[in-house]
């Protein structure tokens, strides 16, 4: 761990341009990496935080496939609604670049050509699956199997997301093309493989032995797996046809893979933000008095910190990161986050739907983060968040510190009479905050540092509370100056602390104390005048707004009906059944009937007793329709009914026919209802 650092390089991963971002992105990566960055700005240190569009590998291409357009025009289209979603929710990048950008390739097949020149990699001819009838080989996207670890039947050729596992395409059981669905044969190509056998020492000892006491222990576990389970060449090349040329003789026709050409992009990146602001970048990077800390989710801990290591340390001039803090995987309510499936919050959606609310997200996020395992969200946790603790604590004590100074001293801050010891024990609380939220920051305890921020929060209530100034008011005036005196202090220094967490809310809180831009974060430990009596104030705004039933049913409601429409578009149809002749059809007479009476049989859970009017009679049905419907809400429904079905005894019930039913999307039982002006006894042709 460096002490002191001159600099840091802050990276959040790269996201794929073949979908918009979600609340497991920004749980996982973006709102604790922007946290970290803002503390440090506030610091006053030399923070470069990069980020910026991964627009190469088979995902895209796939997206291009399946909406019927150019790869180029599925990145442009992503990169638009990523950029302005990050823009608009504030996460606070140096510069956010694109890995097409000319700047991007450049440096990519410089950072190859250097590797190769030096005979860092091997190259093999060796065996990939191969589609033959799509006439292409198949990289690692295109690719589905079963995964040779845990089973899982929809494992992917790169990564089973069932168990995380990192494959290659050919440890797959029963591997099929993407494409055309064919089983792929093996083909010969020639690769480019980066050896990570060769640097299992080096990464036991920087890692295993050198972090073994500061990484998160999910870090280290992955990495301590892979290095005990001996590392082998990975091909850094792929047989595509969309992303960086591979820039050496005899590789026609090959690309870069989209994990060696990815983690360059903060490389490339940080160039393009230095060229625009005049600084060098290389410092950033070549500097041992740079902490470089990368934030990633867990399905990246291996790329970025055993293979780009790996491809920095064979470089030779780069500085390694001092830290990985990687976040498990958030879920949605109680399923997990898919972009293919439609299961997920869309930052951009959210913003449209809950306007001026992206600290509410925030909040709800880090609150919840998944920093040491799997989190759920739910949008009544989420509605909660806000209104019990959002509202309720941070919102009601600015709301009361701004009405009253408002009220009784025209917005001026009074000048204090002399401090009681709960003046006092209030004034050495607020000051010693900022270093418990620092300690948790710098280990990347976001979760448990926002806790302490709205402890401050709380802690200006309690005083409220304690100290009744609408009461005191009425028999002590001048105690009341004191006592709005010390509050506001509070509320300057939640303006400050809140900053890094609810920079929206930070912001307009700092608008309402008119101190925008006079508070730092060290401030509020060593100021102890951090608004100043005579210092006129802003007339109150509410910093957050209740959220109702209502907007939260709907969001439920929205993911209802996508969890229907994948029901309806992932369920297999029976096949067609053997082919019968028209005598065999005409052999049944269906009719239409209305459900007279209708009870539960007795001791059996799936079976109800039905009375229905056939029109020729009023006969005996049992039907195992229980588990789905209650005998009441079926009286009077109008059904179709196989009339000439041979009696059946069911319980000691004879069973005169069968009701017709089907499912619907959902798995749910309905009922084939004839239209209503078909009388009971019409037949079914």
């Amino acid at each position: 761990m460096i002490q002191n650092p001159k600099r840091y390089t802050i990276t959040a991963a790269l996201p794929y341009t073949n979908g918009p971002i979600h609340i497991g992105h920004l749980a996982g990566v973006y709102v604790p990496a922007d946290i970290y960055s803002r503390y440090l700005r506030l610091q006053g240190k030399d923070v470069a935080f990069i980020c910026g569009s991964d627009e190469h590998g088979v995902a895209i291409s796939m997206k291009a496939k399946k909406e019927g357009i150019t790869p180029q025009e599925v990145i442009d289209k992503y990169d638009g609604i990523i950029r302005k979603s990050f823009a608009d929710f504030g996460i606070s990048f140096d510069n956010y670049s694109r890995t097409s950008a000319k700047i991007h390739h450049d440096t990519a097949q410089e950072f190859f050509r250097k590797l190769y020149d030096n005979g860092d990699f091997i190259e093999e001819i060796t065996e990939q699956l191969y589609d033959a009838k799509a006439n292409q080989f198949l990289a690692d996207r295109f690719v589905v199997g079963t995964c040779p670890r845990c089973g899982n039947d929809g494992a992917y050729g790169d990564q089973c997301e069932n168990c995380g596992s990192t494959l290659n395409a050919t440890d797959l059981i029963n591997p099929k093309s993407t494409i055309t669905g064919e089983t792929p044969i093996l083909k010969s190509t020639k690769h480019w493989f980066l050896p990570l056998d060769r640097y299992t020492d080096f990464l036991t000892e920087w890692i295993l032995v050198g972090h073994k006491n500061d990484w998160k222990p999910n870090v280290y576990g992955q990495v301590k797996s892979w290095v005990d389970g001996g590392l082998e060449p990975r091909a850094v090349t792929r047989d595509l046809d969309w992303g960086i040329d591979v820039p050496v003789e005899g590789a026609e026709g090959k690309k870069l893979y989209v994990w060696f050409d990815a983690p360059i992009g903060y490389i490339s990146s940080t160039k393009e933000w230095a060229l625009r602001e005049g600084k060098d970048w290389e410092p950033y990077w070549k500097d041992e008095d740079t902490k470089l800390v990368h934030f990633i989710g867990k399905d990246n801990i291996v790329f970025h910190c055993i293979i780009f290591p790996a491809m920095l340390k064979a470089e030779g001039s780069y500085i390694l990161p001092d830290n990985v803090p990687a976040n498990e995987f958030l879920n949605l309510e109680g399923n997990k986050l898919s972009t293919s499936k439609n299961w997920a919050v869309w930052l951009h959606e959210y913003l449209e739907e809950f306007p001026e609310k992206q600290d509410v997200l925030r909040y709800a996020l880090t609150s919840n983060a998944p920093e040491t395992k799997d989190n759920d969200f739910t949008w009544k946790d989420f509605q909660a968040r806000n209104n019990n603790e959002l509202v309720n604590i941070f919102g009601n004590f600015i709301n009361r510190v701004a009405v009253l100074v408002n009220k009784n001293y025209d917005g001026y801050i009074p000048t204090p009479n002399e401090f009681t010891e709960i003046d006092e024990a209030a004034l050495a609380e607020l000051k010693a905050y900022p270093a418990v939220i620092s300690s948790s920051v710098e280990r990347y305890r976001f979760r448990e540092a926002l806790g302490e921020l709205m402890n401050v929060a709380r802690l200006g209530n309690k005083y409220l509370a304690d100290e009744e100034p609408w009461k005191v008011i009425k028999v002590n005036p001048e105690r009341v100056k004191t006592q709005l005196y010390v509050a506001s202090q509070i509320a300057a220094a939640l303006s400050i602390l809140a900053e890094p967490f609810l920079p929206f809310t930070a912001a307009k809180l700092s608008r309402i104390l008119k101190n925008e831009g006079k508070l730092k974060w060290n401030d509020v430990a060593e100021n102890s005048d951090l608004i100043p009596s005579g210092h006129q104030i802003g007339q109150n705004e509410l910093l957050f707004a209740k959220i109702e039933d209502e907007e939260i049913q709907k969001q439920i409601d929205k993911l209802e009906a996508t969890k229907t429409a994948n029901l309806a578009e992932n369920k297999q149809v029976e096949p067609q059944k053997e082919l019968i002749q028209f005598e065999d059809f005409a052999k049944m007479d269906i009719r239409v009937g209305t459900i007279l009476e209708a009870e539960k049989m007795p001791k059996a859970n799936k079976l109800l007793v039905l009375k229905v009017d056939t029109g020729i009679d009023v006969r005996t049905i049992v039907s195992g329709i229980a588990e789905s419907f209650t005998p009441e809400e079926i009286i009077g429904k109008r059904v179709s009914v196989l009339a000439n079905l041979a009696p059946r005894a069911l319980r000691g019930v004879e069973s005169q026919g069968m009701i017709l039913m089907t499912t619907n999307a959902e798995g749910k039982l309905v009922f084939i209802n004839p239209d209503a002006d078909a009388p009971n006894g019409e037949t079914v042709n």
